[in-house]
């Protein structure tokens, strides 16, 4: 039952969002309580991948342009350990430890002359399953961490609902208990019991939209990533084609 300042004031207590929250029953403000973890984990995680992913993509343009400007695999791989983010350095990386592992036969100077290979189609096909797999590595890297948000996005209107339907049932329950059903008594507990459905929906809408924005970011980048590895094969098939 409102306090009698509170009546006093003609319900401000109760025009608040946080009179609201403080005024809450205890299961609805564990509901809260909840739904703000999600919400602060979920803009963390925002946060994060989008600077994550604005560093990948920078890293990739820089390293792509050095791909197209070096005439030797071996001048690159010394460049390519410094991009961190870059999903197509690391693909070259793993291709050409691959590359040098098939050939057994690079010079300590790394000379792309020295790559003799015993089975030239045997190591076209080992190099193209690296590929494949450091692909994959890269995309399930970027795509870490995502899976909260889509929980975030499925989860938290229902936990919002749940928090709304208790209140309701406390409210309804006081209702029977006073013997009086109107305004006065239902509002402030209608309220307070719906503000767990708006704190659901604020947890969801962005982690929804983000989820979304970044997936197809990360589809770009996987795109990017996959046809540097398609020309990176095609580059040793022709180079060992013309020998």
């Amino acid at each position: 039952m409102p306090s009698a300042s509170s009546v006093a004031m003609g319900g401000n207590f109760h025009n608040s969002i946080l009179g609201m929250i403080v005024d809450a029953g205890g299961v609805v403000q564990l509901v809260l309580f909840l739904l703000f973890l999600f919400s602060v984990a979920s803009w963390a995680i925002i946060l994060l991948k989008y600077r994550e992913l604005g560093k990948v993509r920078k890293e990739n343009d820089q390293f792509l342009d050095l791909f197209m400007k070096k005439t030797k695999l071996s001048d690159l791989i010394t460049e390519a350990r410094k991009f961190k983010y870059s999903t197509v350095a690391e693909v070259f990386r793993v291709g050409y430890a691959e590359l040098a592992k098939a050939t057994k036969a690079v010079k300590p100077s790394g000379a792309d002359e020295a790559l003799s290979p015993q089975s030239e189609d045997g190591m076209i096909v080992f190099l193209e399953r690296s590929l494949g797999r450091a692909c994959s590595a890269e995309a399930s890297k970027m795509e870490k961490a995502l899976g909260f948000l889509a929980t975030t996005g499925n989860t938290c209107p229902f936990i919002g609902l749940f928090g709304t339907v208790w209140g309701i049932m406390d409210t309804f329950k006081g209702i029977g208990a006073r013997g009086s059903a109107t305004l006065a008594v239902v509002a402030p507990g209608i309220s307070e019991a719906l503000i767990a459905t708006a704190a659901g929906l604020a947890a969801a809408i962005p982690a929804v939209i983000f989820y979304n924005y970044f997936l197809n970011r990360i589809r770009g980048v996987n795109l990017e990533t996959d046809n540097f590895a398609s020309d990176f094969l095609n580059l040793i098939d022709r180079y060992y084609n013309r020998r």
